[in-house]
Order: C-alpha cells, then structure tokens, then sequence
C-alpha cells in the first residue's frame, strides 16, 4: 500500500533527529561550497589578470614594458601560439576526459544523475581555461568558472553523504556561487542553478543553493570588495512606442544569438576535421589570436574593457561596432574549435553589446527622437543575444536588475530577452549546452525522464532465468522445461549462441521426440545490446508476448531476454525518482 500523505516521518522509517541531521549537512554543503568556490572564482579571474600582465598580452602592459616595436611583434604573435599548443596539450593528452569541458558537463551530471568528469581532468581542463585567457584567446571566463564550481560540488560525491540527491544539489551550489561571485549577482546566481542546471524548484536544492550564491556574493563583494562587470548610471526613461522597438529588436537578437550558436559548431566540426596533432591546431588557433591583436585587439581577450566602453556613447563607430561583432563571432569559433578552452558568455555579452549600440545608432540615423538612452539598449541587446546560450532568460533578466538597480531597465530587458529567446528556442533549442550534450548523444528536450531512459540499456533488465534452449533439444524436454519455468514462450539458439528463433508451448507436441526446429517462429521484437529503455518503450507499441530476445547486433548471439513488464517498471522507477526529486523538502 502506498504511503498516506502526511505521514509522520518516523512511521515511513527517517526518525526526527535523522531529519535534522539531513537538514544541517545539505545546508552546511552549501555554505562551504559558496565559500570555496567564490575563492576560487576570485582567484581565477585575477590568476588571469595576472598573466594578461606578465606575458604582455594587455594593452597597458606592452605600453609599459618599453620594448621595441619589433620585439612586441614577435610577443604578439607568439605568446598565443606557444599558449594554444600548451593549452591543447594539457586538455587533450594529460586530461583523462581527453576534450574540453564546461557547463553542459554540469547540466549532463544532474540531469542523468552521474558523476561530473573526475578531478584531475577538472583541475587539468580549468588549468586550460585559465592558459587560454591567460594568453588573450576570444573565449569566457564565466563558463569555466562555472565548470569548476561544479567540479567543486561534484567532490561531496566522495563523501557518500546519506542524503537523497545530495550530489546534484552539491553541483548545482557550486554553480551558483560562481556566478553570484562573478557578477555579484546573488539571485540571479540561485536562479541560474534552478533555471539552468537543476531545472526544478525543490525546497532540499533550494535552501542549500540559496546559501551557496548568498556566500558566494559576501565573499565576493564584502570579503574581497569585487567591482561589478559593468556598472550603469543613467535615467532611463521609456515610452509605450518604444516597447514595440525592443520587442523587434529581441527578434533580432535572437537571429545574431543562433547565428553565433551555429558558427561555434561550425568550428567545433572544421576543428575536429583537420588532420593535426592537437599542438598544431592550438597554434594555428593562436596565431589567429595574434593576427587580431594586431588588427581589432577589441575581440581579443577577456574583453572586459570593451565591455565599459561599449556602454559609452560613442567610444565606438558603427562600422566599429559591425567589425567587432562579426569578428568576435568568429575569433570565438576559431578559438574553441581549434584547442583553445574557455566560455561563451563573456564573448556573447560583446556581441549583443555591439547589435544593441548599432540598433540604437541606426534608429538615431533615420531620425528617431525620444529613444531611450544609449546603454540601454546595449544592456538590453547584451543580454538578449547572451541568454539563448546559456538557456537562461530569467537569469539574464536578473543580472540586468541587479547590476544596475533599474527596475525600468530591467523591464525593457525583460521585453528584448522573452523575444530572442523565442525566435532562438523555435529555431535552434534551449541553449547551446543542450545542443552540445545532444551531439554527444544526450537528449534533453524530451525532458529528464527521457533523458534518463535513454542512457539505461535494456540489457541491464535481462530476466536471469529466461527459458532459452539448445535448437537441437527435443519438443518434449523444452515443453518440460518451460512448465518448470511457468513460460509459454521459448527462445532457441544453436550450438554458437546465434539466435535462432522463438516458440510457444501451445505448438509444442506432447511427448515428441521431433526437434524445436521445426516449430520455431521468427522474432516479432527484437532489441539490439544497446537499445535503450526509451527506445524500448517505443517498439513495445504494438508488441504482444511474454518477452523481448536481446541480440547482439553484429555477431546474432542472444544476450538475454527482456520482459515487457521489466521495461514498464524501468520507466516508473525513473518517474517516480524524478517525481521525489522535484518534491522533495528538507
């Protein structure tokens, strides 16, 4: 009998101090890993200030080092191209995960409820990031501020907390201190880890979050006095008509958000297809960095100052504006698809900065008056074009509130961002992580349970005792046997393990000494070793019997035998699961 609601926690077997005892572990988790992961944030961003400063890669530095023009040429140029060949080298031959990795590994971990990658390929990978920034490649910082932070929360795992779904909150706590530490941003960091990684609002991971971002924001802006990213100023005044601009404008900033989703694969594929040591494509990649330097530095690098500028009126021309846009797009792509590891925020949040300020100089130029005033619409474009990648509108809305503390600014942000998140949702997907863990054969946009089903194979549910017999043997020992077993089906195999077929007892003479053989029938249903219970679930449509033969698809041999009810419980434990997960309470 199923519980009864309400029940007293102590009938269901968790007694009172067990509850407390649950209650002060899941929220201690997220005091300690707020902390840790804001210090380590702080000191990753300042790690990367630091090399930007040492290896010349700033402007300020090479105006202070005093070299000749020759000698800054050639630590132009090589600085890149000796840190893409070093980056490379670490993420593809020391990590043992062998690629890159960032926030969709998050999502992946909680979403099918599995480990993050291991330690020494977190550490390896954020020590790629840190390389690659380091040496100014056109990628974020954010995004592997975020890897690490889940990194950091995946290690609670090790713990073996007697928690219920504490690694996922542990995941998800690490990644919203790291985002509140990054934009000094607390809400919007809680929302993030619900919004993008959990995808639930359950009171057990919304405690222990709330506290990781909370900590995440005094260690950050108390403890450390962190500046935010971008600080607005300005009156903003807004008027009916102009809504109708900024819902076009969303529009548009959903066609430049794919554009840039589409053109980061695009380099993913081109990369993956060149046929070079990982070394060299990371010094070509680098090599393209430097060319850049050279010719538009604004697309280089963390782009924190063109970020401040971008939000001046004027400190940027429209043909300006155009070259970084498109440049900073692509530089990107090259970047991380040729070795280079890093985010997409921090680029993303360039380029809608740069469509926001060309929207704006272009009404202007057909002789619009009364627009609002000039960063508005950059922050407004900004985020609109940002939160389609990261599949996190209410997010991007937030740090728009909370970085400049305009409400009014924050509804016009909320216009822009509700429609580039529906023109890129329609035409490409939830985010770019999403699109990511896709091509890597995990699908989200059926939801977690699907998600969840597709990576548990049928196989796994073989009945342990199935009735499968020798072709050879007689109808009379099989109609035994399956008596014995309280089966009406057999599943026959020769004497290699090929399967061969399947029969029914009803077919089977009583007492005859004739072969199975002549009886057999041909499968309705088969399943391949690797079909997934989803997929399973889906061919059982229109099945009827007893069971499913599994068989390997290359040599024929019969792996085991699957029963329909086996496959249904599957599914329900994984609902009911999932069901638990987003109620649960402390």
């Amino acid at each position: 009998m199923a519980p009864v609601p309400n029940t007293p926690s102590s009938v269901l077997g968790v007694t009172p101090f067990m509850i407390v005892q649950r209650i002060f572990t899941v929220l201690t988790v997220g005091l300690v890993i707020g902390a840790v992961t804001a210090i380590a944030a702080i000191a990753f961003v300042e790690a990367v200030l630091w090399l930007n400063d040492l290896l010349l890669v700033s402007s300020y530095a090479k105006v202070q080092s005093g070299l000749s023009p020759m000698v800054l040429l050639a630590i132009t140029l090589g600085v890149p191209m000796c840190g893409g060949a070093l980056v490379s080298f670490i993420v593809f031959r020391l990590a043992p995960i062998h690629r890159p990795a960032g926030p969709a590994d998050a999502i992946r971990a909680v979403q099918l409820q599995t480990s993050m990658p291991d330690t020494r390929s977190g550490l390896l990978v954020t020590l790629g990031a840190l390389g690659s920034l380091g040496v100014g490649a056109s990628v974020g910082q954010y995004g592997p501020m975020v890897f690490f932070g889940a990194v950091i929360g995946g290690l609670v795992e090790k713990l073996k907390l007697a928690v219920p779904n504490i690694n996922a909150i542990a995941i998800a706590c690490g990644v919203a201190a790291a985002i509140s530490a990054a934009f000094n941003a607390p809400i919007a960091g809680l929302v993030f880890a619900h919004e993008a990684i959990l995808r639930h609002y359950s009171m057990q991971a919304f405690a222990p979050v709330t506290i990781a971002s909370t900590v995440g924001y005094v260690v950050a802006n108390v403890l450390f006095e962190r500046a935010p990213v971008f600080v607005v100023q300005t009156g903003v005044s807004l008027h009916v008509p102009e809504f109708a601009i900024f819902a076009l404008m969303g529009l548009l900033s959903g066609v430049v958000s794919i554009v840039y989703m589409r053109t980061l694969l695009a380099g993913a594929r081109i990369g993956g297809r060149i046929a070079l040591p990982p070394e060299a494509r990371g010094a070509m990649a680098g090599l393209a960095v430097g060319l850049c330097a050279l010719w538009l530095p604004e697309i280089t690098g963390l782009g924190q100052y063109t970020l401040r500028f971008a939000t001046i009126q004027g400190a940027f021309g429209a043909s300006e504006m155009a070259m970084i846009l498109v440049g900073k797009i692509v530089l990107t792509a090259i970047c991380l698809g040729m070795g280079f590891v890093g985010g997409v925020f921090s680029p993303a949040l360039i380029v809608g900065s740069m469509l926001g300020g060309l929207v704006w100089t272009g009404l202007t130029a057909l002789g619009m008056e009364g627009l609002a005033a000039f960063p508005v619409y950059v922050i407004c474009a900004m985020m609109a074009v940002t939160s389609p990648v990261i599949g996190a509108p209410l997010t991007a809305i937030l740090i728009v509130f909370e970085l400049t503390r305009s409400y009014e600014l924050a509804i016009a942000s909320m216009v822009v961002v509700v429609f580039s998140n529906v023109v890129a949702f329609r035409f490409f997907g939830r985010s770019l992580f999403d699109r990511q863990l896709f091509l890597r054969g995990c699908d989200l946009s059926q939801g977690r349970a699907e998600a969840q089903l597709s990576v548990l194979a049928v196989r796994d549910y073989a009945v342990a005792e199935a009735p499968i017999f020798d072709v050879s043997l007689d109808q009379a020992a099989v109609r035994t046997a399956l008596d014995a077993h309280g089966w009406s089906e057999g599943y026959a195999i020769d004497a290699t393990g090929v399967f061969r077929g399947y029969l029914r007892i009803i077919d089977l003479g009583e007492g005859s000494s004739a072969p199975v053989s002549d009886i057999l029938r041909p499968a309705q249903l088969m399943f391949d070793a690797d079909t997934s219970v989803r997929d399973a679930m889906r061919l059982l449509k229109d099945f009827v019997g007893d069971a499913i033969p599994i068989v390997d698809r290359d040599s024929q041999h019969l792996v085991g035998v699957v029963t329909e009810a086996a496959i249904v419980r599957a599914y329900l434990d994984i609902v009911a699961k999932l069901r638990n997960e987003e109620h649960a309470g402390l």
